[in-house]
């Protein structure tokens, strides 16, 4: 949760180039962000992967006016709308790109090459038919920011009674991280999204950032498997509701677009 979903940047800044904010190559370099390339394969009309730019501006040719985002887990198939092939794909990356407009989805595929600390990351997004409904369980900005609001609350407790909110070097190097992007130009989504939509989404990191805290720094508290284990339950909900708010966040452009 702690890091951005490669279909957020692609959402986010596919939205920013389909309403005129920001020129293609600049669209493209902040989708690639820190990985080596990115290509798409499966475009209608194209019989081999294409780079970035040439891909948004096919989607945009084929009817797309918007991009959201899907952020699956197993039980929770968050933005999706199928059919079973897609969804079975989003659900194994963990995340994917819905094309509004041109019944078609983008799911990607990250190879990595390389020792630790040079690790050379491409990224192949397939694209697939989708079937064009209203996607599964996406709350409003609104909803979002409330729900948030008490997630954060209980993963405090949580954390807290576990006696693993802010000891050991893992969560201080969590913490050192987050503190690292939110000073990286606070640029948290592209042009030309709401205000409201950055809140949420920072918000929701800041949750994640919690959720990531309790996974990863050892047992804390938890000294037996069933309190390991209410632990995981306690969590679930929060990091539900975490992801939830990342997809109304990084979807917020299409949902103003479509109130007009």
């Amino acid at each position: 949760m702690l890091s951005e979903p490669r279909s957020g940047r692609l959402a986010a800044w596919g939205n920013a180039l389909l309403a005129g904010f920001v020129a293609p190559d600049d669209a493209a370099d902040a989708i690639v962000g820190d990985d080596a390339i990115h290509r798409v394969e499966g475009l209608p009309g194209e019989t081999s992967p294409v780079g970035l730019t040439l891909a948004l501006g096919r989607l945009r040719a084929l009817g797309t006016t918007g991009l959201r985002v899907a952020l699956p887990a197993p039980g929770h198939p968050l933005g999706l709308s199928g059919p079973p092939e897609f969804n079975a794909r989003a659900l194994e990356a963990e995340e994917a790109v819905v094309c509004q407009g041109a019944a078609l989805g983008l799911v990607p595929e990250v190879y990595e090459a390389g020792p630790d600390g040079d690790v050379h990351v491409e990224v192949v997004w397939h694209c697939l038919p989708l079937r064009e409904a209203p996607p599964a369980d996406v709350p409003s900005l609104g909803e979002a920011e409330r729900e948030l609001a008490e997630a954060l609350r209980e993963a405090t407790a949580v954390l807290s009674r576990l006696d693993v909110a802010g000891s050991g070097p893992v969560a201080e190097a969590a913490i050192d991280a987050y503190r690292a992007r939110a000073e990286r130009g606070r640029e948290v989504l592209a042009p030309g999204y709401p205000p409201r939509a950055v809140r949420v989404l920072e918000l929701a990191q800041r949750v994640g950032l919690l959720i990531s805290v309790a996974y990863e720094n050892g047992h804390g508290g938890a000294v037996s498997a069933s309190e390991m284990a209410a632990r995981a339950e306690a969590l679930r909900p929060v990091e539900r509701t975490a992801r939830r708010a990342q997809v109304a966040a990084y979807n917020a452009y299409v949902e103003e677009r479509e109130r007009g």
